[in-house]
């Protein structure tokens, strides 16, 4: 079951702004992935559905995380159907994200009141999005919809919208500011993030480094706003 309700996540994509997005086969390697994180100031992860047994390495990170990062909300993204998205939340998953609008997965997550954000690419389905109870909206791939400019133009007319990009985000200070004065909520990003030399080097102290910078443009950029 969720430790955290769906208003409790969306409220806190908006404090920290920022989602990180990972997926190993290796408990061990998501362990030190999310403690890095967790030191840096995350308080949102994104575990990605990717193979076989994926969900024995979320269950097992998601008791671990309950013990060594009690503020973590971890949830999982790459979900694409109803019946994962069953499996995940019996698994103790905080929100689930999808690449794609499958109005069957809203159903599962609102019965249960857990987030859930799904991919769109158009107005008409952003609208649809939070018509079936979306809080916050996922675009994606974020570049290639119209990156922030398609946000600030979504944002015209539908100025109630939350949208998370992921896709084309970059832990820079220019490309987070666009996002940003665009009107994001928060925004996802994995390997710009969490590259794979830095998994590779086992440098979990760099990673630390990275999201604390990260959030630090985030807050800065946000004050001058």
């Amino acid at each position: 079951m969720a430790r955290f309700s769906r208003i409790e996540v969306a409220l806190k994509m908006k404090e920290i702004g920022m989602v990180p997005v990972f997926f190993h086969s290796d408990l061990e390697v998501c362990k030190l992935v999310v403690k890095a994180c967790y030191i840096g100031g995350a308080r949102l992860f994104e575990f990605v559905n990717r193979g076989d047994y994926a969900h024995e390495v979320f269950s097992n990170l998601n008791k671990w995380c309950e013990q060594e990062c009690p503020e973590m909300i971890l949830g999982v993204g790459s979900v694409i159907d109803a019946g994962t998205t069953a499996l995940y939340l019996q698994l103790g998953a905080n929100f689930i994200i999808s690449p794609i609008l499958n109005a069957e997965m809203a159903k599962v997550c609102n019965r249960r009141k857990v987030a859930w954000s799904p991919g769109c690419g158009s107005l008409s389905e952003i609208s649809q999005a939070e018509e079936l109870g979306a809080e916050v909206v996922k675009i994606f791939p974020g570049e290639q919809v119209g990156g922030s400019e398609f946000v600030k133009a979504v944002l015209g007319p539908f100025s109630w919208s939350s949208i998370m990009p992921t896709g084309g985000v970059r832990p820079e200070y220019d490309n987070l500011k666009k996002w940003f004065d665009a009107g994001v909520h928060c925004v996802g990003m994995g390997s710009q993030l969490i590259p794979q030399k830095v998994i590779e080097a086992g440098s979990y102290t760099e990673l630390t480094l990275n999201v604390r910078s990260t959030l630090d443009m985030i807050c800065a950029i946000r004050q001058k706003s």
